[in-house]
Parts: structure tokens; sequence; C-alpha cells
């Protein structure tokens, strides 16, 4: 189940909410019952190995795959 962070404007405090994604958008009180609360952008962070690199790209202009790459452009 998703977690969506909250900030709550009367207290301040920031917060975490489990819910499905189809009540993401429903009011949410504070733990300490304040009611005056927004919805945060949360951020993903996807990472593979711990300082594992990206493989590197083969170089454009290979043949192969797609339209002119297969040689059906002329």
């Amino acid at each position: 189940m998703p977690r969506y962070d909250f900030r709550c404007r009367s207290c301040g405090d920031t917060f975490e909410l489990s819910r499905p994604m189809a009540r993401s958008g429903d009011p949410a009180a504070c733990p300490q019952g304040h009611t005056d609360t927004v919805k945060l952008l949360s951020t993903v962070a996807v990472t593979g190995a711990a300082g594992a690199r990206a493989a590197p790209r083969p170089a454009a202009g290979g043949g192969g795959g797609g339209c002119c790459g297969g040689g059906c452009c002329g």
C-alpha cells in the first residue's frame, strides 16, 4: 500500500500515512488532531547496487531494429 507524506499547517509536524491510491486525495488529520494539513510531493529514488554505474550505451548508427536501422528507408 502506498505511503503519502503530509504536513500540518497548524503545528508544522510532518507525518506519513499508508492508504490505497483511490484515497490518496482524502483529507488527513495530523497525529496531534489538527485537520489543516497538506499532502507533500514525494520523490522516489530508484537506485541499483551501491556504487554501480549504468551500462554504457552502444554507439548510434548500428543496424537492426526500427525503420531506418532495418534498411527500409531507402
